[in-house]
């Protein structure tokens, strides 16, 4: 019966909160491991909540076990906290319910490019067909406008408003909001919509599609990580789409954007995720140091 709401939560997350395909994959695989492992220690007596905080205590130790780390634990409890949530207001298996406390870990820093990086990947891809521009193009909005790689693969045709050099962007819960372009990747933009509008004529029935593969049809998370991989592996780095939107939230902040604009622009709901991008790096480290220290 567990596993059955459990499913019920996923279908719920989908239909009343908007989340994506991606989002509930990352929710069932914290939850259901759980799941399985109270249904087997249930398995020849009934739930008892007097028992559940030490069952979820084994539980943790022995994903720890497996090197899991704190960071993907307190994420599974965020999730299960979200769960028992759920279990309480429909008053359904309320039995399997337990007390949580939060596990606390060290935030990691983000990657990111430097800005002299950033500036020679664009550089790096040779725009002589469709599809070298087309990679040009992604590319180069990961890094203009910190959009999600989920975001970018749904991007349509008439999304793209070049008269008032915007972008309209479906985030996720279905969050609209509409990101800023530069001058010059507008005229780039407009000059890769003509290319591709010719790229595609009789190829597919997936024309309202602003990124498409060879045969016309609307680029994969898999690909679109797989172009990002091959021309940021020119700088000998291993570089993600994610990556890119590190290093536009990273670069606005050293060149002084507010703090409150870049938390639209990337679409976070709440400022402490846009705070993480509030590091110093090693070079500004290094200029504030000689600057301040009476003996550097």
């Amino acid at each position: 019966m567990l596993k059955k709401m459990l499913h019920n939560y996923f279908k719920h997350l989908v239909e009343k909160r908007g989340l994506s395909a991606g989002t509930i994959r990352t929710y069932r695989n914290n939850l259901m491991p759980w799941v399985e492992f109270l249904e087997n220690e249930y398995k020849s007596t009934s739930p008892d909540p007097n028992i559940n905080s030490i069952l979820l205590r084994k539980y943790l130790a022995g994903r720890r076990q497996k090197s899991i780390s704190v960071r993907t634990l307190a994420g599974f409890i965020s999730a299960l906290s979200g769960f028992q949530r759920y279990l309480l207001q429909e008053k359904k298996e309320t039995q399997y319910i337990c007390k949580l406390s939060k596990l606390k870990y060290t935030e990691k820093v983000p990657d990111f490019l430097s800005q002299k990086e950033a500036a020679e990947l664009a550089e790096l891809i040779e725009k002589d067909n469709y599809l070298a521009w087309r990679d040009y193009i992604m590319v180069s909005i990961f890094y203009l406008s910190g959009m999600r790689r989920a975001e970018l693969a749904m991007l349509r045709l008439h999304d793209i408003d070049l008269k008032k050099h915007l972008i309209n962007v479906i985030g996720k819960g279905n969050k609209q909001r509409f990101v800023p372009l530069g001058d010059v990747i507008s005229d780039d933009l407009k000059f890769y919509t003509n290319l591709r509008n010719s790229f595609v004529t009789g190829k597919s029935a997936h024309k309202g599609y602003l990124f498409l593969n060879y045969r016309g049809e609307p680029l994969t998370m898999r690909s679109i990580d797989r172009i990002v991989k091959k021309y940021c592996s020119r700088l000998g780095k291993r570089v993600t789409p994610h990556m890119l939107r590190h290093s536009f939230a990273t670069h606005m902040l050293e060149n002084g954007a507010d703090i409150l604009a870049i938390k639209e622009i990337l679409g976070h709901s709440s400022l402490a995720t846009t705070q993480k991008y509030t590091h110093l790096t090693t070079e500004q480290l290094k200029v504030i140091y000689k600057k301040a220290h009476p003996r550097a």
